[in-house]
């Protein structure tokens, strides 16, 4: 399992990256905005002979706008064009209520726990 730290300013967004079975695993902490989202679109490049799965943990992210939605759909086009694709895990209820009225759960899969976006 290969593990990688990236850490912006104290308290806007840190990110955090393994690889489970195959699959890169993106567990992000703090804000997802029009500052922080480098960070976090970094963080989604799969490594290099990785297959093109991503789930990303949402678990700890308070707030996430339109430039995180914007990030999602741009990263799930790609995968799924690789014929991989994204997974959204364990979105506290602020920003599940931004994905959900976007309606990008329509088509990117959200499950309440990083375990279960993997197996499913």
């Amino acid at each position: 399992m290969a593990h990688t730290e990236q850490a912006g300013q104290p308290g806007r967004l840190s990110v955090r990256t393994d690889v489970v079975d195959g699959t890169l695993v993106v567990a992000a902490s703090g804000e997802i905005d029009q500052q922080t989202g480098g960070t976090l679109r970094e963080a989604l490049e799969p490594p290099e002979g990785a297959a093109p799965r991503i789930v990303i943990d949402l678990r700890h992210v308070t707030f996430m706008d339109s430039s995180g939605i914007n990030i999602l759909i741009a990263v799930h086009t790609a995968l799924a064009e690789a014929g991989g694709w994204l997974r959204l895990a364990g979105a506290a209820t602020p920003v599940l209520r931004v994905i959900q009225l976007v309606g990008i759960d329509g088509f990117i899969e959200c499950r309440p726990t990083v375990q279960q976006a993997l197996e499913s």
